[in-house]
């Protein structure tokens, strides 16, 4: 049996080193943390998507006066986002919540910025905060995605295709 030189060292064998599988209690507390925060993201984007598309229903001439963006502007934005949070919350189709998580990502970045620009941070201070700290959220979930739910490596380990899922692995 072929142990590493720090199997020797410390008594363990090779498995059980840093490069072993992460425990079930690992994987578990990596799994809530997903949930809390893809549903951290998913509730507010999808119901600020049906808000967005509501305002336009009841005002499709309107134009939002502190932005001075037209109404139907938020209303695609707002049929966008009802589907961005369904493609996060339902099973499979990894692509499709890469692109969500990107859609998401320019959205809640052009908030913060469109507000920024008309009013700086005062009285529109909460208006630029609030998207940037769901961006936060965005990320995180992104970064905590199961396997499942990946399309491949961001980066490839030198060398070669070691570290790349199938699908990826058949592109380089």
């Amino acid at each position: 049996m072929a142990t590493s030189s720090n199997a020797v060292n410390t008594g363990k064998s090779a498995t059980q080193g840093p490069t072993a599988p992460q425990s079930l209690a690992g994987k578990r507390t990596k799994s809530i943390l997903y949930w809390f925060m893809t549903l951290s993201v998913a509730l507010p984007i999808g119901s600020g998507g049906v808000s967005q598309m509501m305002l336009y229903q009841n005002n499709p001439h309107g134009v939002i006066p502190v932005l001075g963006y037209p109404t139907y502007f938020f209303a695609i934005l707002g049929f966008w986002k009802v589907l961005g949070a369904i493609a996060l919350l339902v099973p499979r189709f990894p692509l499709l919540k890469e692109w969500a998580y990107a859609g998401i990502f320019f959205d809640l970045t052009g908030a913060a910025v469109s507000y920024a620009a008309v009013g700086g941070l005062g009285v529109y201070d909460f208006h630029v905060i609030a998207p940037l700290i769901i961006t936060g959220f965005t990320v995180a979930s992104w970064a905590l995605r199961p396997e499942s739910r990946k399309t491949g490596v961001v980066l490839p380990l030198k060398g070669g295709a070691a570290g790349m899922n199938a699908s990826a692995a058949s592109i380089a």
